[in-house]
């Protein structure tokens, strides 16, 4: 049995389930993303916001739906007593940051990077405290601003190495429009979506038995309307012609045309319908179960905040991304010997000062370059200081 004391250490540098420090390594590779991604936002005219980690509850939550209120950490605030939350996600916060305090009238884009917190894993391997880098654009309701976001993300994923990603589309418009049309009550569409979200088919045909015939046959086929674009043609023979619905094909088939990756067509995909108001997208890549990126249409979400702007963006976890992409990182660093040599200090400097890595071996026995990812060193050749390799 451990003695009392060693129980009592671990105890102090234990952390909290699914909740990891990250290491040089891995926050190197998760740094040399995130810096590639902002300078790729800001080149496409994505202006960074910084919104606080935590917030008044209801501001982080309207308009989110269930799903990010079960995600949510709160508690009580002690100065004010009203009830807060830790951030489930971020998209909530830049909305309200163009509603309520940007309050611009025309075309605002977005971007941001900053860690969030999950009471509950979304999948058995994922962490609780993701890293989330995104981009937005507010005050635009047409396909171009779906385009330039889908094309944003495809950019993306290119930077952060991923190969084979595959984008898969769906609307939520168009299982709006049946539920809509058959004036249904809440509850049943409440159930309907469960029943689509989870592909239970026999649930499905229990729930929708007693609706009318084209709304019925309609729902029921949904799950089977995915592949790639050729589905549209028969979805456009088995859906309703209802003005919403031919809206949200039309918008599929643009979004679907010549893409950088493979894209899939589902209309079943109902992610995010207490959320989002139209295309809905997820990339996918072999070998990972989960969506490593999501995105969609929201635009009432701002609403709570006095401006229900048109509103579409996506997210990345930067954690994920950095252990499934293939990140190219900049070479090493280069040791430096201890030494009092003038010419060796200005050589350092300059050294850094054109972004090189330089460590100085404090101790003098050159050990230091294992540990500290040191490839090259300077070395005293012919009266000069050189870089060489290790």
């Amino acid at each position: 049995m451990p003695p009392v004391t060693l129980i009592s250490s671990m105890r102090n540098w234990l952390l909290p389930e699914n909740i990891e420090d990250i290491l040089p390594p891995e926050a190197q590779r998760i740094e040399a993303l995130r810096a590639r991604l902002l300078e790729l936002y800001r080149v496409h005219g994505y202006r960074l916001v910084m919104p606080p980690l935590l917030e008044y509850l209801e501001s982080l939550l309207t308009g989110t739906g269930e799903d990010l209120d079960l995600r949510t950490f709160k508690f009580v605030d002690q100065l004010s007593g009203r009830m807060m939350g830790i951030r489930a996600d971020i998209t909530p916060q830049v909305a309200r940051i163009d509603a309520h305090l940007l309050n611009q009238n025309g075309i605002t884009r977005l971007c941001y990077c900053g860690s969030i917190l999950h009471t509950q894993l979304r999948t058995q391997t994922a962490t609780r405290e993701p890293l989330q880098i995104g981009a937005e654009i507010f005050g635009h309701a047409g396909i171009e601003s779906d385009l330039e976001i889908q094309s944003l993300l495809l950019k993306s994923l290119t930077i952060c190495g991923v190969k084979d990603a595959r984008l898969d589309i769906g609307h939520v418009a168009i299982f709006r429009s049946l539920c809509k049309g058959s004036g249904m009550p809440h509850t049943l569409e409440v159930d309907l979506y469960s029943a689509l979200d989870a592909k239970d088919n026999p649930k499905l045909e229990i729930l929708t038995k007693d609706l009318e015939t084209n709304t019925r046959d309609a729902l029921r086929q949904l799950p089977s309307l995915y592949g790639d674009r050729s589905i549209l043609r028969d979805a456009e023979k088995v859906l309703p012609d209802y003005p919403e619905i031919r809206s949200a094909l039309s918008d599929l088939d643009r979004l679907s045309r010549d893409p950088e990756f493979p894209v899939s067509i589902d209309l079943a995909d109902l992610r995010g319908y207490n959320y989002h108001t139209g295309i809905v997208f997820s990339a996918y890549v072999p070998g990972q179960p989960n969506a490593v990126a999501l995105g969609g249409r929201y635009d009432e979400v701002g609403e709570a905040f006095g401006r229900a702007r048109p509103a579409s963006g996506f997210s990345i976890d930067l954690r994920e991304m950095a252990r499934i992409g293939s990140v190219t990182m900049e070479q090493g660093a280069i040791l430096a010997p201890c030494s009092d040599d003038e010419n060796l200090s200005f050589v350092i400097e300059e050294l850094r000062n054109n972004h090189e890595v330089v460590i100085r071996d404090l101790s003098g026995n050159g050990q230091l370059g294992d540990e500290s990812g040191c490839d090259r060193e300077l070395a005293l050749l012919e009266g000069k200081w050189q870089v060489i390799m290790r």
